[in-house]
Order: C-alpha cells, then sequence, then structure tokens
C-alpha cells in the first residue's frame, strides 16, 4: 500500500485592515449634506438666508409667489400653498395680490401764502393686480410703491399745496384732497403701472402754526354763535308763524262757526217767514170765503128783499112802525097826518119808484 499522500495546504495572506479615519470622515459628510438637506425640506423659512438655501417654501394666503434664477426675474407666478425651488440658485419672494394700505406720514408742504404745514398721515387703500405682477415687479422691483404710492402722495401734495392759500387747504377745498390724490395716483398708475388700482385716499387734517390754528379756532367759534343766532331765529320765525297760523285757524275756525250760525238763523228766519205766509195765505183764504159768504148770504138778502118790495108789504110795514109808535100827538092835524091817505098814497108810490127805478 501506498503511503498517504500529505495533503497541501495554501492559505491567502491576510488583507491590510482599511483606514478608519477615511471611512468616519465620509460618513459624517453623508450625514451633514442629509441633515441639510432634511432641515432645508423639513424647516422652510422667510428670511433671505434661510430662503436662498431652503427647498421647500409656503406662499401665503393673499400672495403669489414670484422668483428670480441667477438675479433675472422668472415669469413663473405660483399661487398660495408649498412650491418647491432650487437652493442658492432660485430666490422667491411672496408678493401681496389683496387689498393693502400704504401709510405715508410727515409730509411737509409750503401753501401759496407761505405758510407751512404738515400733514400726519396719509393712507392710500391699493391693490396689485395678478395679472400684472411679472410686469410690475419687472419695471419697478418688489417695492413698487415706494415709487408710485410714498414718493407720488409727497409730489402730489406739495403740488396741490403750492397752488392754494392755507384757507382753501384747510376749510375750503379740504374735503376735495382724497379724490383730488385719489385721481392724481390713479391717473399716472393708468399710464406708467396699470397693474396698481388705487381705491380710496384719506387725508388727515393738516397741522397749521398755532397762532394761526387759534385765529382759525376764534372764527370759528364767531361763526358757531352767527348760526346759532340764526338758527334762533329761524325758531323764533317758526313759532310766530305758528301762533299766527293758529290765530288764522282759531279766526277761520270763528267765522265758520259764526257763518254756521248765521245760516242757520236764516235759514230759521225763512222758515219762519215760510210760515208766516202759509199763515196769511190761509188766512186770506179763510176770509175770503168768509166775505164770499157774507157777500152771497147780502146778495140773497138783497134778493129776498127785492122780491117783498111790495106796495102791500111797503104798506103793512109803514102801518106796523106807525102803530109801534107809543108816542100820542095832540092837535087839529094829528087825525089829518094819520088818517091822509093822500100822504100815505105818496110815500108808497115814492117807495114803488124808487124798489122799480
Amino acid at each position: 500500500m501506498d503511503p498517504p499522500r500529505q495533503q497541501r495546504t495554501t492559505s491567502t495572506p491576510p488583507a491590510p485592515p482599511p483606514s478608519q479615519n477615511g471611512d468616519y470622515s465620509l460618513i459624517l459628510v453623508m450625514s451633514f449634506v442629509f441633515l441639510l438637506i432634511a432641515s432645508a425640506v423639513m424647516f422652510p423659512s422667510s428670511s433671505s438666508t434661510k430662503n436662498a438655501l431652503s427647498i421647500l417654501h409656503q406662499v401665503p394666503e393673499g400672495h403669489v409667489g414670484v422668483y428670480w434664477t441667477g438675479g433675472a426675474l422668472s415669469k413663473r407666478i405660483t399661487e398660495p400653498g408649498f412650491h418647491l425651488k432650487l437652493p442658492l440658485i432660485t430666490h422667491y419672494e411672496p408678493v401681496l395680490v389683496t387689498l393693502q394700505t400704504d401709510l405715508v406720514r410727515d409730509i411737509p408742504c409750503g401753501t401759496k401764502g407761505g405758510v407751512m404745514i404738515n400733514f400726519e398721515k396719509i393712507e392710500v387703500v391699493n391693490r396689485l393686480q395678478k395679472d400684472y405682477v411679472y410686469e410690475t415687479l419687472l419695471n419697478y422691483g418688489v417695492h413698487y410703491d415706494n415709487t408710485w404710492i410714498y414718493d407720488k402722495i409727497h409730489h402730489e401734495i406739495n403740488q396741490f399745496c403750492s397752488s392754494h392759500t392755507l384757507q382753501q387747504v384747510y376749510i375750503d377745498v379740504f374735503d376735495q384732497i382724497d379724490e383730488k390724490m385719489k385721481d392724481a395716483l390713479q391717473g399716472d398708475c393708468t399710464r406708467y403701472a396699470p397693474g396698481i388700482e388705487i381705491l380710496s385716499v384719506r387725508v388727515t387734517k393738516p397741522t397749521i402754526p398755532e397762532s394761526i390754528r387759534r385765529n382759525y379756532e376764534q372764527m370759528e367759534e364767531e361763526r358757531t354763535k352767527v348760526l346759532i343766532s340764526i338758527e334762533r331765529q329761524k325758531v323764533a320765525e317758526k313759532e310766530a308763524e305758528t301762533q299766527k297760523k293758529m290765530a288764522v285757524s282759531e279766526a277761520e275756525k270763528a267765522a265758520t262757526v259764526s257763518k254756521i250760525m248765521m245760516e242757520q238763523k236764516l235759514m230759521e228766519k225763512e222758515s219762519s217767514r215760510k210760515q208766516q205766509e202759509i199763515e196769511n195765505q190761509m188766512y186770506i183764504a179763510r176770509e175770503k170765503s168768509l166775505a164770499d159768504s157774507d157777500f152771497y148770504r147780502v146778495m140773497k138778502e138783497a134778493e129776498a128783499n127785492k122780491l117783498k118790495l111790495t106796495p102791500e108789504f111797503l104798506e103793512l110795514k109803514f102801518i106796523e112802525a106807525i102803530a109801534d109808535n107809543t108816542k100820542i100827538f095832540f092837535g087839529d092835524k094829528v087825525p089829518n097826518m094819520v088818517l091822509d091817505q093822500r100822504l100815505l098814497g105818496n110815500f108808497l108810490q115814492n117807495m114803488s119808484t124808487q124798489v122799480h127805478g
């Protein structure tokens, strides 16, 4: 038997151990870069330094995001919310596109007469239209309101004061300054910066020298006294007019009552007159009726007497009349008077002639 072979074993020499310092440096660099990116993503900030380093940024409500790449304004406009950008390359600014009020303070100016006054505060309500953000910022920058509002207000106020007297600025046309400033600002903005809309301007009362202010206060006091006197006079006139109207009303009422009473009396008189006329007519009718009846009776009696006037009847009546005479006459002619048939015949003949005649 062959003797067993001796097995030969070969081994690879071990590699030299890696450098511990190089590995640690690479790990630190990678960790630092990771932390830097994480902090930029997780914690965006609005400050200029962190804004340049941040990747994630937020556009607040009422604003739009505007970007500069390498210092050049980009046409990119973003809406409110979270957005991404390149750090150190792209710069971002939020621009307000809703209503804002710019407060301009301490505006000195000289009036037409040379008096120096000061407008302590002027408020300008304006708005930048979203469609004109790029054009406006390209021409006038982010602080466009310095050019078209702050500086423009100073210019317009000085122009206004230099063409008006103190009396006009402080009293007469003060209520027109708001509209004049608004029209002036809007006119230039429409011509040179159409994206800026001026909504309103509020101008406070200017500060004037103390001596002049006291004169105006005294003048206002006198004017107030005059107005009070005028109002009192108007009140007195109104009271006098009211009393006059009341007196006229009372007189008219009394005249109306008197007229009504007079008409009532006239109506009573008229009624009495008509009643009297009716009574008179009734009386006349009654008297006429009585007269007619009497006339009729007399006429009938006359007719009856006419029928009675006969010689025989007259003779009878004559005899009765003689017979009824109780006186007795004595003398030689008595028998002749009583028994004188000729006298009796003459009497009867005369009576008959009168009846038939």
